[in-house]
């Protein structure tokens, strides 16, 4: 079973390493501790709406766009499959 912090974690560490960012720059411009965001990525702290908003726009990231991710990654590792449907 995936947690849902883990896989936000493992979003999140993968859009900042395929920007080459580091764990220092992003915490800097989300103004949160290096210790804390490592924890976040790596699914040990359950970050809330305010500092994972913060780090999103740290990361460019829409908060939206990473709870579409982590919810195809939690559809994955269930063996559901989702169904797209356009808001608008």
């Amino acid at each position: 079973m995936v947690l849902v912090r883990q896989a936000v974690g493992s979003t999140l560490r993968a859009a900042r390493t395929s920007q080459g960012r580091t764990l220092r720059d992003v915490a800097r411009a989300a103004r949160v501790s290096l210790g804390y965001l490592s924890e976040v990525e790596r699914g040990q702290k359950e970050a809330s709406s305010e500092l994972l908003n913060a780090i999103c726009v740290a990361l460019g990231l829409s908060l939206s766009g990473v709870f579409s991710d982590v919810s195809i990654e939690l559809a994955s590792h269930e063996g559901v499959t989702l169904t797209v449907v356009d808001a608008a």
